[in-house]
């Protein structure tokens, strides 16, 4: 039910239904396409509690959930309709409200999205594999080493495959066609090709891009190149079958539509890869390496501090996936990447932070917050840490920052590298185990980094950033003080029953509607209640969860989240009973209301049951006020009892 609220509420906020182009999700976020961004409701979406944030990026309107976004998205897919009745199209780009750069990330992050889960998971497969053999509690000749090692490295090597159904969601290939093309770049003989020790003859001798020729096709020179592991050259090979298989469809015969388009387009474009798209790729793929490699050259300390520091900008504004596909480019090319490596401590920092606040922070829900995002930091999942915690408050953002950027440069002076795409967070460390040198100063290098990254981010957090928690704790408290005084003036403008037009209204006396123990209003926290702005009454500090009437009255007003109740006596008293201070923040946790607006009732009663115990866990005191808010019609409200109280007691006397 928690989910359908959240998914009606979400979809009503992007604009509705019909505003919905597609929509699908990564591991924090909704993403939806959106007609019109306009529509949209960014600020009361950020209000709700199950909404981290809102981020409009490359083209996409991204809804922030958290770790729990995947059923979200379930629900709402089918409370929308977005599923196969309406199919979701992550290839949608909104060209005429994009700029080069926002075309290009999403362009990027729709090809490389879907396949992180299990490149990751590849990658710490492969990565555990070498740290075992490293520490020779497994042989590289043993059979549970090749079978492990093939879980991990398959993927890796038929990336060209995986990369193709990728693309072609992306670029309009029919799957199966863009997968015969990876095939092709990836068949045995083919690869074999690349060592053959026969050569023809050689082109662009004494060139960067020297190579032999084995084999020609129709006479033409085969570049052979291993094109196992490697991402640019299919991604480009997808693209211009794109045009070929576009072009086919325009001049093919419908009824011979079925074969001969994939058949045009295979045999046009595998060897139009072969002898021009895959060696022009594969010679960028090798100056991006190079390029990259030779800024890192330059100061590995200097690039650490930069990409440490801005890491996480780039990540809230999605351009990360461009870094993700030169890394994976370098280590196709040259076997390891040094540039993505350097954004490794960035999520430790992170967590130091939000570890801290969790510490610093009074607020309960500021601490129920903090400490899923510490725990999810520690796997790399940093969004719910930026988005719901750090950024909001800048200064805690800033300092993660600065750790991280110490992090990063501690990584560039041991040189960690990364040989393989492993996981997030922890889970990256088996990827800077080199498949040959095993465990090395660059391995244990990259944990000190973390480290200091996080103990960094505790420590300035702890000294720096404490101001910048108690200021957000004082605004949510001014906003609560502002949401009671609300409450209280929507109960006194319920008029159910007739009040005299003037003069004082006749004396009446109120039983206690609770058992506990009395405190005089002026003694309690809320300034609302105990400056008497909302009318003079009692406070009762419950002992047992029941709610019940003070008077025969007619209730005036039931909030949904059932912490606050308002009646209109039979005598002509209206009155507010506000369950414990702040629990609006429960949303109807621990609370159920046993009556509706505008039901008669009698004295003692029963009308709403609560959950002490689950109130005081969450941090929330339960002292109850209970106000009269049309104080101003009487001369006098007294407490006819202190101490001790059971429901039914004379409580109030109103004169």
């Amino acid at each position: 039910m928690a989910y359908e609220e959240l998914s009606n509420f979400i979809i009503e906020n992007v604009g509705g239904k019909d505003n919905v182009k597609s929509v699908v999700h990564c591991a924090t976020r909704l993403r939806f396409k959106l007609k019109d961004e306009q529509k949209a409701n960014d600020e009361r979406l950020k209000q709700n509690d199950g909404v981290i944030t809102v981020v409009k990026s490359g083209g996409q309107y991204q809804v922030v959930i958290g770790n729990h976004v995947p059923d979200v998205y379930n629900t709402l897919v089918k409370i929308g309709g977005f599923g196969s009745s309406a199919p979701v199209e992550d290839d949608f780009v909104d060209e005429q409200n994009m700029s080069l750069l926002d075309r290009f990330i999403d362009l990027i992050s729709g090809i490389f999205q879907p396949i992180l889960g299990p490149l990751c998971a590849a990658g710490m497969i492969k990565g555990f594999t070498a740290m075992l053999a490293a520490f020779g509690w497994i042989q590289t000749t043993s059979g549970t080493y090749q079978v492990l090692y093939a879980i991990g490295d398959g993927f890796f090597y038929f990336l060209p495959i995986i990369l193709a159904i990728t693309s072609a969601k992306k670029f309009k290939v029919e799957i199966f066609t863009a997968v015969a093309i990876g095939a092709a770049m990836t068949y045995p003989t083919i690869i074999a090709m690349s060592s053959d020790s026969k050569v023809l003859y050689t082109l662009f001798k004494g060139t960067f891009i020297e190579s032999n020729i084995h084999s020609t096709f129709f006479g033409i020179p085969i570049i052979a190149i291993n094109y196992s592991s490697t991402v640019i050259p299919i991604i480009a090979a997808i693209w211009f079958a794109s045009k070929i298989e576009k072009w086919s469809k325009q001049v093919i015969p419908t009824v011979v539509k079925t074969f001969l388009v994939p058949f045009t387009t295979l045999l046009i474009t595998i060897p139009v890869t072969f002898l021009v798209i895959g060696p022009l790729s594969s010679w960028i793929g090798d100056l991006l390496a190079a390029g990259t490699q030779g800024i890192y050259s330059l100061s590995p300390i200097l690039a650490g501090l930069v990409m440490g520091a801005f890491w996480q900008v780039f990540v809230m504004f999605g351009v990360h996936w461009g870094f993700v596909a030169v890394a994976l480019a370098n280590i196709g090319a040259q076997g390891f990447d040094t540039l993505l490596s350097l954004t490794l401590a960035a999520s430790f920092a992170q967590t130091g932070v939000v570890l801290a606040i969790f510490f610093q922070a009074k607020d309960p829900k500021l601490k129920s917050l903090a400490f899923p995002a510490f725990i999810s930091g520690i796997f790399g999942v940093t969004e719910p840490a930026i988005y719901g915690i750090t950024l909001p408050r800048k200064r805690p953002f800033v300092l993660s920052c600065i750790a991280a950027s110490l992090g990063g440069g501690l990584i560039g002076f041991f040189g960690t590298k990364l040989f393989m795409a492993a996981g997030l967070g922890i889970f990256s460390i088996p990827g800077a185990i080199a498949p040959k040198n095993g465990m090395n100063m660059t391995v244990y290098g990259l944990m000190i980094a973390m480290l200091v990254s996080f103990i960094l981010g505790f420590v300035l957090q702890m000294i720096l950033g404490k101001k910048s928690v108690l200021e957000s704790e004082a605004h949510v408290t001014a906003q609560n003080v502002t949401t009671t005084a609300d409450e209280a003036r929507q109960v006194a403008t319920q008029k159910v029953l007739s009040q005299q037009e003037q003069g004082y209204a006749k004396p009446t006396k109120l039983l206690s509607p609770l058992t506990g123990t009395t405190h005089e209003l002026a003694t309690i926290e809320d300034a609302v209640f105990s400056s008497g702005a909302m009318g003079q009454g009692i406070a009762i500090e419950p002992t047992e969860g029941v709610v019940s009437a003070p008077a025969d009255a007619t209730i005036a007003l039931v909030f949904p989240t059932g912490h606050a109740i308002g009646l209109n006596t039979t005598d002509g008293t209206e009155i507010l009973i506000h369950i414990g201070m702040d629990t609006v923040q429960l949303d109807g946790k621990g609370f159920e209301t046993l009556v509706k607006q505008g039901q008669k009732v009698k004295a003692s009663e029963p009308l709403v049951k609560f959950d002490i115990e689950t109130i005081k866990k969450a941090g929330y005191s339960v002292i109850t006020p209970i106000v009269v808010t049309n104080s101003k019609n009487y001369h006098a409200v007294t407490a006819l009892k202190s101490g001790n109280v059971i429901t039914g007691d004379t409580l109030l006397e109103l004169d």
